[in-house]
C-alpha cells in the first residue's frame, strides 16, 4: 500500500509527542515530514530555564535528537519556516534563512505553531537590549548579554518571569522583577503563597517592584534610533536602570499561517473534539496554538493528552476524543516547589484548611466545598500534590477524612509517612508523571521487564519526569523499592579510576587531612585495589600532590602524560609541536629571527600562528627538541600541559584610539605572575582594554575587561567544544588588584578542582556564590589564596632549560639507535 503523506509545521514538543504516539500504533502509514523554524531537533522547552542558569547545557535538554529522525524515517527540514500552504493543492512550502525555498506535499496536514511572546507595546519595545523568553535563541543572547552587562530588568512576575530573573542572578547580573500585580505568579499562588516565594528570592538577591506599570522603555540615544535600552519608565515618573530588559508578560497562539490559509482562528486555530480543524478536515491542530471549546492550553500534561488523541485519529482509528482537561499545576521555581489546583483562592461557600509554617518555608491551603475539595495551593512541600488533584477531579466526598486530609495520604489509613513508604503505598493506577500521564504501574513494569536501573533508563523508556521534573522525586522513590541499589542518575561520587572505590574529593580531602605526600603513601593509606595504581589515577594523584604540598610533595614526571614528560604535543605523525611563550602575545624582531633561524637549521615543516597569539612550530623531531628550545631561547609556553597556557591581549590603550587601559602591559604582567603554574586542566587568560573586547575575555578561565574606572574581571568561561560564557566576578581600580583577585581565583582553583576538570564545571558544581563568597567576601582569604600561589610558583624551573631542576629524562630525547 502506497504511504500517505504526514506533514507537520513546527517542531516542538506537543508535535513531536504527537508523532512519537503515531509511531507507536501506525508506524508504516506515512512518510513524515516536519518544518522547524528552529535549526535544532526536538527539546524540552521547559527546561531553558536551567540552560540560562548554567544547571543544564543545551544538548541535555534535547528529547529527540538528530538520529530518532533519521531511525524513524522523518525528513526534518530545521531551520525552514513555512510561509506558505495552499490548501487546494495541498502543499507546504518552507524558506531557510538564505531564502532557499522547500515544498512538500501532503495527504494530512499537523499545525503545532505553538506560540508567540506577548511584547508589551510600549515606546522602545524596538530597542538593543530589549528580548522575549521563548526559545534557545533568545536564551543564548540572555546568555551572551549577562556576560556582557550588569543591569537587568524582567518585566513578568509569573513563573517564566521568575526563572529568567533567577537565571540571570545566577549569571551575575543584578535583576529587577516588575509586575503590575499585587503579588507574584497570581494564576497558581494565593497571596500567602506567593509572598513566601517572594521573601525567598529577596534572600537570594533578586528585587521586586510590585504594581508597577510600565509606560516606556529609554534608550541611551537622542538620535532618533534610540541605540540599546538603559533603563525602565514607570507610570508614577518613577526609573530602573537596565542595560537589559526581558519581557515575560505571556504568550499568544500562534496563528499566523493559519489565517493566512482562512482556517477559522478565535483566540487560537479552532479545533473540534478530533482536534480537526473545523475549516479542513484534513489539517489538525495540537498544543499551543490550538483552540478546543475556547481554551488554548499552555501546559504539557494537556498538550500531550492532545497528541494522543490526533495520533489515533491519524492511524484511522477514529475513536477518540478530546473533551478539556482539568488542570493542576506542579512547579519547581528556582528550587522551590509550588502545586495549585482548581478554586484554590476560595470564594463564597467554600471552606479553607490552611497550615503554615513560615519557619520551615512550608504552607498548605485546602479549599473545601459541600464535602468535596474543590481546590489546593502549596508552597514547599507539594509531595501530595498528585494525590490532592485525584480527590478534586474524582469529586468524592473527603467528610470522611477531612480531620487528616491536611496531612496528606500517607496519613489515611495505616500508611507510613515517610518517602519510600508513600511510593510503595500508591496503587498502580495512581498517575506519577502528570506531563505524561504515567501511572506507577507503568513505571514498575517497565523497570521489571527491562530491567531499568537509572532515572535516565526510566525516563527513555515511559517518559516519566522527562518534562517539566516536578516527579523526580516520586519517580527515584519508586525505583529505590523497585530495582533497588542506587537508583540515581549519576551516582554521589564517582571513583577516580578502576583501583579504588574512593572520589577525587576524598583523595583530596585525605592528602590534606594527613598531610600525604608520596603516590605510595597515598595509595596505601587510602587501601588501592592496585599498589601502584595506572593511568588514569597516578596523573590525579601526582597533582593534588603537589597543588595541596608545594615545595613538600616532589613531582613524579612518571605520573605524567607524555607530553608533559617531553615537554611538547606530540602530532598523530610521531612529531612534536614547540610552542615558546610570548609574554601577553607580545614578540620582537630578534624573537622572531631566532625562531626563523631554527626553523632552516631544523628543517621544520609548518610554522602556524595560533588563537592565542603565539607561534607554533609543528613537525619537530624528538630528538631535535632540546636544540630547538635552545636555539630559540624563549620560555616554555606550556601548551602540552594542564597549566597556564595563554594570555591573550589586544593592544590597548598604548595604541588603540578606543582603548581605555593597557592591556597589553596588564597582559604580560597577569603571564609574567602566573606562568608554570600547573592546574587541574589548562588555563587561559585574555586582557581587553575596553568593553569592545577584541581580546574574547568573556570565553577565558579569567577575563579582564579595561573600562574607564578600572578593570572587570570575569571567570569561568571557555572556548572549547561548548562555548561557555564567563561569570562577572568583581570589578576593580587597579592592576595589583587584578593580579591578586585572578591569582586568588586560580589558586581556589588549584586547591579545590578535580582532575581534569576545567574552571567552568568547578564553578557550575562548587557554585559562583561559593567562590565570591571566598574571595570577594573576604578579603584575608583573598589575599592568602595569593600569597599561597606565589608560594607555590617561586622558583618552579622551566623545563625546557632546567631539565635536572625540573626532572626531565634526557634520555628521552637520544636519537633511536644512538
Amino acid at each position: 500500500m502506497k504511504k500517505q503523506k504526514l506533514v507537520m509545521v513546527g517542531n516542538g514538543m506537543a508535535g513531536v509527542r504527537t508523532l512519537e504516539e503515531l509511531l507507536k500504533v501506525a508506524p508504516d502509514l506515512y512518510d513524515i515530514t516536519v518544518f522547524g523554524a528552529e535549526p535544532h531537533p526536538n527539546y524540552n522547552r521547559i527546561l531553558l530555564s536551567p540552560v540560562l542558569a548554567g544547571e543544564q547545557t543545551l544538548e541535555e535538554i534535547v528529547l529527540n535528537g538528530w538520529d530518532w529522525y533519521r531511525d524513524n524515517g522523518i525528513t526534518l527540514h530545521a531551520g525552514k519556516k513555512v510561509m506558505q500552504i495552499d490548501r487546494v493543492h495541498r502543499t507546504v512550502q518552507a524558506v531557510d534563512a538564505q531564502g532557499g525555498v522547500t515544498e512538500a506535499p501532503y495527504d494530512r496536514l499537523l499545525l503545532a505553531t505553538g506560540s508567540n511572546p506577548f511584547m508589551l507595546p510600549v515606546p522602545g519595545r524596538d530597542l538593543q537590549g530589549v528580548l522575549a523568553y521563548r526559545d534557545i535563541a533568545d536564551t543564548q543572547a540572555m546568555i551572551e548579554a549577562a556576560a556582557r552587562y550588569r543591569k537587568a530588568v524582567v518585566i513578568g512576575g509569573g513563573l517564566l518571569g521568575l526563572e529568567a530573573a533567577n537565571g540571570l542572578m545566577k549569571r551575575g547580573m543584578e535583576v529587577s522583577v516588575v509586575h503590575v500585580m499585587p503579588w507574584l505568579m497570581e494564576r497558581q499562588l494565593d497571596g500567602v503563597a506567593a509572598r513566601l516565594l517572594q521573601k525567598s528570592l529577596e534572600e537570594r538577591g533578586l528585587r521586586f517592584l510590585l504594581g508597577a506599570q510600565t509606560q516606556e522603555l529609554v534608550g541611551d540615544q537622542d538620535d532618533g534610533k534610540g541605540g540599546r535600552v538603559k533603563s525602565v519608565k514607570f507610570k508614577d515618573g518613577t526609573e530602573a536602570e537596565a542595560d537589559l530588559v526581558v519581557m515575560a508578560v505571556g504568550i499568544r497562539p500562534n496563528t499566523e499561517l493559519a489565517e493566512k490559509m482562512r482556517l477559522h482562528c478565535n483566540r487560537g486555530i479552532v479545533v473540534s473534539d478530533t482536534l480537526q480543524t473545523v475549516t479542513d478536515a484534513r489539517i489538525y491542530a495540537v498544543g499551543e496554538c490550538a483552540s478546543h471549546r475556547g481554551i488554548a492550553y499552555g501546559l504539557v500534561a494537556p498538550l500531550f493528552e492532545q497528541g494522543k488523541v490526533v495520533a489515533n485519529h491519524l492511524a484511522q482509528f477514529g475513536i477518540g476524543r478530546y473533551t478539556g482537561s482539568q488542570t493542576s499545576t506542579k512547579l519547581k521555581v528556582t528550587g522551590i516547589d509550588l502545586f495549585s489546583a482548581g478554586e484554590f483562592m476560595g470564594g463564597e461557600g467554600t471552606e479553607e484548611i490552611v497550615m503554615s509554617d513560615p519557619f520551615a518555608g512550608v504552607y498548605k491551603k485546602l479549599v473545601v466545598k459541600d464535602d468535596r475539595l474543590v481546590g489546593a495551593c502549596l508552597y514547599g512541600d507539594t509531595v501530595d500534590g498528585s494525590w490532592y488533584f485525584k480527590l478534586l477531579r474524582d469529586g468524592r466526598s473527603v467528610a470522611d477524612i477531612r480531620d487528616k486530609l491536611m496531612f496528606g495520604e500517607s496519613n489515611i489509613g495505616d500508611v507510613g509517612h515517610e518517602g519510600h513508604s508513600k511510593a510503595a503505598a500508591m496503587p498502580d493506577d495512581a498517575e506519577v508523571c502528570g506531563c505524561n500521564g504515567v501511572s506507577k504501574g507503568t513505571i514498575c513494569k517497565a523497570i521489571k521487564d527491562k530491567g531499568l536501573f537509572t532515572l535516565d533508563e526510566v525516563r527513555k523508556h515511559t517518559k516519566a519526569s522527562a518534562s517539566c521534573g516536578s516527579c523526580t522525586g516520586l519517580v527515584e522513590q519508586i525505583l529505590m523499592f523497585t530495582a533497588g541499589g542506587d537508583y540515581s542518575a549519576t551516582p554521589k561520587k564517582k571513583a577516580v579510576c578502576g583501583c579504588t572505590d574512593h572520589s577525587h574529593q576524598d583523595v583530596r580531602d585525605a592528602i590534606r587531612t594527613h598531610r600525604l605526600v608520596t603516590i605510595a603513601d597515598t595509595f596505601r593509606f587510602m587501601e588501592w585495589r592496585t599498589p601502584n595504581g595506572c593511568a588514569t589515577c597516578r596523573p590525579a594523584v601526582n597533582y593534588y600532590l603537589i597543588s595541596t604540598w608545594p615545595k613538600e610533595a616532589r613531582d613524579d614526571p612518571q605520573s605524567r602524560y607524555i607530553n608533559e614528560r617531553s615537554h611538547a604535543n606530540i602530532q598523530k605523525d610521531g612529531t612534536y609541536s614547540v610552542i615558546p611563550r610570548m609574554w601577553g602575545g607580545e614578540t620582537t624582531a630578534a624573537e622572531l629571527r631566532r625562531i626563523a633561524d631554527a626553523v632552516d637549521k631544523y628543517q621544520i615543516p609548518t610554522v602556524k600562528v595560533t588563537g592565542g597569539q603565539r607561534i607554533d612550530l609543528l613537525g619537530v623531531k624528538k630528538e631535535d627538541l632540546p636544540g630547538v628550545w635552545k636555539d630559540i631561547g624563549m620560555p616554555s609556553g606550556h601548551a602540552y600541559a594542564k597549566a597556564l597556557r595563554t594570555v591573550k591581549t589586544c593592544v590597548g590603550s598604548e595604541w588603540c584610539r578606543f582603548g581605555t587601559q593597557d592591556s597589553t602591559q596588564m597582559g604580560k604582567d597577569l603571564e609574567r605572575a602566573l606562568w608554570r603554574m600547573y592546574a587541574p586542566h589548562k588555563v587561559k587568560l585574555a586582557v581587553s582594554g575596553c568593553p569592545r573586547n577584541c581580546a574574547e575575555a568573556g570565553i577565558k578561565d579569567v577575563g579582564v575587561i579595561g573600562v574607564d574606572s578600572g578593570w572587570e574581571i570575569y571567570v569561568a568561561g571557555n572556548g572549547g567544544i561548548k562555548t561557555e560564557v564567563a561569570h562577572f566576578f568583581c570589578k576593580v581600580k587597579t592592576a595589583a588588584e587584578v593580579l591578586e583577585y585572578s591569582g586568588a581565583f586560580l589558586q581556589l582553583y588549584r586547591e579545590e578542582g578535580w582532575y581534569l576538570e576545567r574552571t567552568v564545571h568547578y564553578v557550575n558544581r562548587v557554585g559562583l556564590d561559593a567562590v565570591k563568597k571566598r574571595i570577594l567576601d573576604d578579603p584575608e582569604g583573598r589575599r592568602a589564596l595569593w600569597e599561597r600561589l606565589q608560594f607555590s610558583l617561586d622558583g618552579e624551573p622551566d623545563p625546557w632549560f632546567e631539565f635536572d631542576k625540573a626532572a626531565v629524562d634526557t634520555r628521552q630525547f637520544a636519537p633511536l639507535g644512538a
